[in-house]
């Protein structure tokens, strides 16, 4: 089995090729660094020839509506082009558990329009959708700043650690495609305004941290459980409170 990771320099990219290397796959890694522009084309076809598998977690810093919708459209229609061209059989994308739930915000709604691109394509697909990744938090946490208090809104996440994440996704793509939309999360749920109490004591971080019923998510309304998993079918085992103390741990030791 030959397999392609779009996006392979990124944080997920390069923990999901170490796993497939690891185990004894052959992969191509393509991003910028290696020569593959999935938003321009470059170096596109190059890299899906021969592929059997295609694992999408290409992504944009932007969250202006324009370029992040014309970033999705554009590397989604080159990669899904050549996929077909290729011959590739099973294309796998990663996405955002409540994507659905989110499009008030530029970016998740222009993730949705990616996945909607994925499921018209004729390929075999699997959307993999997951929670909030712990290594996130931080800027998850400082967005809802305001005047150096942060005023968390009122909601439920069950996070996962990328590790864990990454692992989950390299099963799902070396397994049939299940043509749907499939969810990974952590193995609990907190408040989000407990994950932010925790992060800045353990940072030492003085700003207080308030909840606050009105504040929004990325701008986003949600429900209490609006970014909960709806039927979870890979769930990881680390806690986030064991991530951060490793995490912390490593820390002082550098």
């Amino acid at each position: 089995m030959k397999i392609a990771v779009i996006g392979a320099s990124g944080m997920m990219g390069s923990k999901i090729a170490r796993i497939l290397e690891r185990d004894g796959f052959d992969i191509t890694r393509a991003s910028t660094s290696t020569g593959v522009n999935a938003y321009t084309g470059e170096g596109v076809e190059r890299a899906l020839s021969g592929a059997d598998v295609v694992i999408d977690v290409t992504n944009t810093g932007s969250f202006g509506e324009t370029d992040t919708l014309d970033f999705f459209r554009k590397t989604s229609g080159n990669l899904l082009s050549a996929a077909k061209a290729s011959g590739v059989t099973h294309y796998l994308a990663l996405s955002v558990v409540a994507v659905d739930r989110l499009v008030e915000n530029d970016y998740f709604r222009a993730k949705l329009v990616q996945e909607n691109l994925i499921r018209a394509s004729g390929l075999p697909f699997t959307i993999a959708r997951s929670t909030q990744m712990f290594e996130f938090f931080n800027g998850i946490v400082d967005a809802s700043a305001v005047d150096e208090t942060l005023r968390v809104p009122s909601v439920r996440v069950q996070p996962i650690a990328a590790d864990e994440a990454a692992g989950a996704i390299t099963n799902l793509a070396t397994a049939k495609p299940s043509n749907s939309i499939v969810e990974i999360g952590g193995p609990e749920a907190f408040e989000l305004v407990e994950i932010a109490q925790e992060l800045l004591t353990a940072a030492e971080d003085p700003r207080p941290v308030v909840l606050d019923p009105t504040a929004r998510y990325f701008g986003v309304a949600l429900s209490k459980d609006g970014l909960l998993p709806s039927c979870i079918i890979a769930t990881g085992t680390l806690s986030f409170h064991e991530w951060l103390f490793t995490s912390m741990s490593v820390q002082d030791v550098a």
